[in-house]
Protein backbone atom coordinates (compact mmCIF):
# COMPACT_ATOMS: atom_id res chain seq x y z
CA UNK A 1 0.00 0.00 0.00
CA UNK A 2 1.33 3.47 -0.95
CA UNK A 3 1.62 6.40 1.46
CA UNK A 4 -1.32 8.06 -0.26
CA UNK A 5 -3.46 4.95 0.20
CA UNK A 6 -2.42 4.80 3.86
CA UNK A 7 -3.43 8.44 4.30
CA UNK A 8 -6.85 7.88 2.74
CA UNK A 9 -7.55 4.92 5.03
CA UNK A 10 -6.72 7.11 8.04
CA UNK A 11 -8.96 9.88 6.68
CA UNK A 12 -11.89 7.48 6.44
CA UNK A 13 -11.53 6.69 10.13
CA UNK A 14 -11.15 10.38 10.99
CA UNK A 15 -14.36 11.17 9.12
CA UNK A 16 -16.25 8.50 11.09
CA UNK A 17 -15.10 10.14 14.32
CA UNK A 18 -15.94 13.61 13.02
CA UNK A 19 -19.48 12.57 12.07
CA UNK A 20 -20.05 11.02 15.50
CA UNK A 21 -18.76 14.13 17.27
CA UNK A 22 -20.72 16.74 15.31
CA UNK A 23 -23.99 17.15 13.47
CA UNK A 24 -24.10 19.34 10.37
CA UNK A 25 -26.04 22.04 12.20
CA UNK A 26 -23.65 22.08 15.16
CA UNK A 27 -20.95 23.70 13.03
CA UNK A 28 -23.12 26.84 12.89
CA UNK A 29 -22.22 27.51 16.51
CA UNK A 30 -18.49 27.80 15.73
CA UNK A 31 -16.91 31.25 15.87
CA UNK A 32 -15.97 31.49 12.20
CA UNK A 33 -18.78 29.65 10.46
CA UNK A 34 -20.81 32.70 9.52
CA UNK A 35 -17.91 35.05 8.80
CA UNK A 36 -17.39 36.28 5.26
CA UNK A 37 -14.42 34.74 3.47
CA UNK A 38 -11.26 36.47 2.35
CA UNK A 39 -10.73 35.81 -1.36
CA UNK A 40 -7.52 34.39 -2.78
CA UNK A 41 -8.92 34.79 -6.30
CA UNK A 42 -9.42 38.53 -5.80
CA UNK A 43 -5.97 38.85 -4.25
CA UNK A 44 -4.28 37.15 -7.21
CA UNK A 45 -6.13 39.32 -9.72
CA UNK A 46 -4.87 42.55 -8.16
CA UNK A 47 -1.31 42.09 -9.45
CA UNK A 48 0.48 40.76 -12.53
CA UNK A 49 3.27 39.44 -10.31
CA UNK A 50 3.25 35.85 -9.12
CA UNK A 51 1.26 35.52 -5.91
CA UNK A 52 2.57 33.56 -2.94
CA UNK A 53 0.67 31.04 -0.84
CA UNK A 54 3.03 30.47 2.09
CA UNK A 55 2.62 27.15 3.85
CA UNK A 56 2.81 26.20 7.52
CA UNK A 57 4.09 22.63 7.61
CA UNK A 58 6.07 20.97 10.37
CA UNK A 59 6.69 17.60 8.72
CA UNK A 60 5.91 15.37 5.75
CA UNK A 61 5.84 11.59 5.16
CA UNK A 62 8.78 11.76 2.74
CA UNK A 63 11.01 14.25 4.61
CA UNK A 64 10.11 13.71 8.28
CA UNK A 65 10.34 16.77 10.52
CA UNK A 66 11.05 19.82 8.39
CA UNK A 67 11.13 22.49 11.08
CA UNK A 68 12.14 21.80 14.70
CA UNK A 69 11.64 25.36 15.93
CA UNK A 70 7.95 25.36 15.04
CA UNK A 71 5.40 27.88 16.26
CA UNK A 72 2.44 28.16 13.91
CA UNK A 73 1.29 31.55 15.19
CA UNK A 74 4.74 33.12 14.92
CA UNK A 75 5.15 31.75 11.41
CA UNK A 76 1.70 33.01 10.39
CA UNK A 77 2.46 36.49 11.74
CA UNK A 78 5.73 36.54 9.82
CA UNK A 79 3.96 35.54 6.61
CA UNK A 80 1.32 38.23 7.07
CA UNK A 81 3.95 40.87 7.79
CA UNK A 82 5.51 39.93 4.44
CA UNK A 83 2.18 40.48 2.64
CA UNK A 84 1.78 36.99 1.21
CA UNK A 85 -1.44 36.40 -0.74
CA UNK A 86 -2.59 33.52 1.43
CA UNK A 87 -1.43 31.07 4.08
CA UNK A 88 -1.75 27.31 3.69
CA UNK A 89 -2.20 25.42 6.96
CA UNK A 90 -1.54 21.68 7.12
CA UNK A 91 -4.16 20.14 9.39
CA UNK A 92 -3.29 16.44 9.01
CA UNK A 93 -1.96 15.11 12.33
CA UNK A 94 -0.57 11.66 11.71
CA UNK A 95 1.44 12.21 8.53
CA UNK A 96 2.25 15.96 8.55
CA UNK A 97 2.13 16.75 12.29
CA UNK A 98 -0.50 19.42 11.66
CA UNK A 99 -3.66 20.22 13.61
CA UNK A 100 -7.10 21.71 12.92
CA UNK A 101 -6.47 23.88 15.99
CA UNK A 102 -3.58 25.56 14.15
CA UNK A 103 -6.09 26.77 11.58
CA UNK A 104 -8.51 27.97 14.25
CA UNK A 105 -5.85 29.88 16.18
CA UNK A 106 -4.40 31.53 13.08
CA UNK A 107 -7.91 32.49 11.95
CA UNK A 108 -8.22 34.66 15.07
CA UNK A 109 -5.40 36.91 13.81
CA UNK A 110 -5.71 36.44 10.04
CA UNK A 111 -5.29 39.28 7.59
CA UNK A 112 -5.06 37.12 4.44
CA UNK A 113 -7.04 34.09 3.19
CA UNK A 114 -6.38 30.77 4.91
CA UNK A 115 -6.25 27.52 2.97
CA UNK A 116 -7.02 24.32 4.82
CA UNK A 117 -4.62 21.80 3.32
CA UNK A 118 -5.62 18.24 4.05
CA UNK A 119 -6.95 15.16 2.29
CA UNK A 120 -10.65 15.97 1.96
CA UNK A 121 -12.88 13.00 1.15
CA UNK A 122 -16.11 14.01 2.90
CA UNK A 123 -18.38 17.07 3.15
CA UNK A 124 -17.99 17.15 6.95
CA UNK A 125 -14.31 18.03 6.51
CA UNK A 126 -15.43 21.05 4.48
CA UNK A 127 -17.82 22.10 7.25
CA UNK A 128 -15.02 21.62 9.76
CA UNK A 129 -12.71 23.78 7.66
CA UNK A 130 -15.25 26.62 7.47
CA UNK A 131 -16.03 26.39 11.19
CA UNK A 132 -12.33 26.72 12.04
CA UNK A 133 -11.67 29.76 9.89
CA UNK A 134 -10.67 28.48 6.45
CA UNK A 135 -11.39 30.75 3.49
CA UNK A 136 -10.64 28.05 0.95
CA UNK A 137 -10.00 24.33 0.86
CA UNK A 138 -7.72 22.06 -1.12
CA UNK A 139 -9.33 19.30 -3.17
CA UNK A 140 -7.02 16.70 -4.71
CA UNK A 141 -8.12 15.25 -8.06
CA UNK A 142 -6.19 12.01 -7.60
CA UNK A 143 -8.20 10.94 -4.55
CA UNK A 144 -11.64 12.04 -5.78
CA UNK A 145 -14.03 11.08 -8.54
CA UNK A 146 -15.40 13.68 -10.93
CA UNK A 147 -18.75 13.62 -9.14
CA UNK A 148 -17.05 14.10 -5.76
CA UNK A 149 -15.11 17.08 -7.11
CA UNK A 150 -18.35 18.64 -8.32
CA UNK A 151 -20.16 17.84 -5.07
CA UNK A 152 -17.43 19.15 -2.78
CA UNK A 153 -16.86 22.26 -4.89
CA UNK A 154 -20.56 23.08 -4.70
CA UNK A 155 -20.55 22.49 -0.93
CA UNK A 156 -17.56 24.78 -0.42
CA UNK A 157 -19.20 27.54 -2.45
CA UNK A 158 -22.45 27.09 -0.50
CA UNK A 159 -20.53 27.47 2.76
CA UNK A 160 -18.84 30.63 1.46
CA UNK A 161 -15.41 29.27 0.56
CA UNK A 162 -13.20 29.01 -2.51
CA UNK A 163 -11.60 25.80 -3.79
CA UNK A 164 -8.03 25.20 -4.89
CA UNK A 165 -8.37 22.10 -7.06
CA UNK A 166 -5.05 20.27 -7.28
CA UNK A 167 -3.83 17.79 -9.86
CA UNK A 168 -0.51 16.06 -10.37
CA UNK A 169 -0.85 14.74 -13.92
CA UNK A 170 -2.53 15.38 -17.27
CA UNK A 171 -4.70 12.29 -16.79
CA UNK A 172 -6.71 14.08 -14.11
CA UNK A 173 -7.83 16.99 -16.33
CA UNK A 174 -10.85 15.12 -17.70
CA UNK A 175 -12.36 15.06 -14.18
CA UNK A 176 -12.57 18.85 -13.95
CA UNK A 177 -15.57 21.04 -14.70
CA UNK A 178 -13.79 24.30 -15.48
CA UNK A 179 -17.05 26.26 -15.39
CA UNK A 180 -17.03 25.78 -11.62
CA UNK A 181 -13.32 25.29 -10.91
CA UNK A 182 -11.35 28.37 -11.94
CA UNK A 183 -8.56 28.07 -9.35
CA UNK A 184 -6.31 25.15 -10.29
CA UNK A 185 -3.21 23.92 -8.49
CA UNK A 186 -0.56 21.91 -10.31
CA UNK A 187 1.61 19.96 -7.90
CA UNK A 188 5.04 19.38 -9.38
CA UNK A 189 5.69 16.51 -6.96
CA UNK A 190 5.00 13.01 -8.26
CA UNK A 191 2.65 11.27 -5.82
CA UNK A 192 4.33 7.90 -6.30
CA UNK A 193 8.03 8.79 -6.34
CA UNK A 194 7.85 12.20 -4.57
CA UNK A 195 10.29 13.54 -7.17
CA UNK A 196 9.74 17.17 -8.23
CA UNK A 197 9.72 18.38 -11.85
CA UNK A 198 8.70 21.98 -12.61
CA UNK A 199 8.00 21.00 -16.22
CA UNK A 200 4.78 19.47 -14.87
CA UNK A 201 3.32 22.97 -14.52
CA UNK A 202 4.33 23.91 -18.06
CA UNK A 203 2.93 20.75 -19.65
CA UNK A 204 -0.38 20.83 -17.81
CA UNK A 205 -0.95 24.58 -18.26
CA UNK A 206 -0.98 24.12 -22.04
CA UNK A 207 -3.99 21.81 -21.71
CA UNK A 208 -6.05 24.04 -19.41
CA UNK A 209 -8.51 26.83 -20.37
CA UNK A 210 -7.06 30.33 -20.68
CA UNK A 211 -9.38 31.84 -18.09
CA UNK A 212 -8.30 29.78 -15.08
CA UNK A 213 -5.92 30.94 -12.36
CA UNK A 214 -3.06 28.50 -11.88
CA UNK A 215 -1.04 27.89 -8.72
CA UNK A 216 2.22 26.01 -9.18
CA UNK A 217 3.00 23.90 -6.12
CA UNK A 218 6.26 22.39 -4.82
CA UNK A 219 9.88 22.75 -5.85
CA UNK A 220 10.64 26.46 -5.52
CA UNK A 221 13.88 27.43 -3.81
CA UNK A 222 15.70 29.69 -6.29
CA UNK A 223 15.16 32.51 -8.75
CA UNK A 224 15.77 30.04 -11.59
CA UNK A 225 12.93 27.86 -10.32
CA UNK A 226 10.55 30.80 -10.19
CA UNK A 227 11.55 32.07 -13.64
CA UNK A 228 10.78 28.66 -15.10
CA UNK A 229 7.05 29.02 -14.43
CA UNK A 230 6.63 32.75 -15.06
CA UNK A 231 4.17 33.21 -17.88
CA UNK A 232 2.50 29.92 -16.98
CA UNK A 233 1.38 30.41 -13.37
CA UNK A 234 -0.47 33.11 -11.44
CA UNK A 235 0.94 32.10 -8.08
CA UNK A 236 3.18 29.70 -6.17
CA UNK A 237 2.49 27.52 -3.16
CA UNK A 238 5.70 27.29 -1.14
CA UNK A 239 6.20 25.34 2.06
CA UNK A 240 9.40 23.43 2.57
CA UNK A 241 11.67 26.24 1.32
CA UNK A 242 10.28 28.64 3.94
CA UNK A 243 10.06 26.03 6.68
CA UNK A 244 13.73 25.10 6.32
CA UNK A 245 14.86 28.72 6.31
CA UNK A 246 16.75 30.00 9.38
CA UNK A 247 15.20 33.41 8.78
CA UNK A 248 11.70 33.00 7.35
CA UNK A 249 11.05 36.71 6.84
CA UNK A 250 14.18 37.18 4.71
CA UNK A 251 13.36 34.08 2.71
CA UNK A 252 9.81 35.26 1.96
CA UNK A 253 10.91 38.78 1.03
CA UNK A 254 13.52 37.36 -1.32
CA UNK A 255 10.89 35.13 -2.91
CA UNK A 256 8.63 38.13 -3.40
CA UNK A 257 11.41 39.87 -5.34
CA UNK A 258 11.81 36.82 -7.55
CA UNK A 259 8.04 36.77 -8.20
CA UNK A 260 8.00 40.25 -9.74
CA UNK A 261 7.23 39.94 -13.44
Amino acid sequence: MSILEDIIEVKKEEVKILRKKYSQSSFNDFQFFNEKKLSLVESLKKSDDLGIIAEIKKASPSKGIIRDNFNHLNIAETYMNCNVNAISVLTDKLFFMGDINYLNEIAKIKEVPLLRKDFIIDEFQILEAKANGADLILLICEILTSSQINEFTAAAVEFGMEVLLELHSEEQIEKINFADNKLIGVNNRDLKTFNVNLDTTLKIREKLPDDILLISESGFSSKTDVNQVKGFANGLLIGEHFMRSKEIKSSVMQMREWCVK
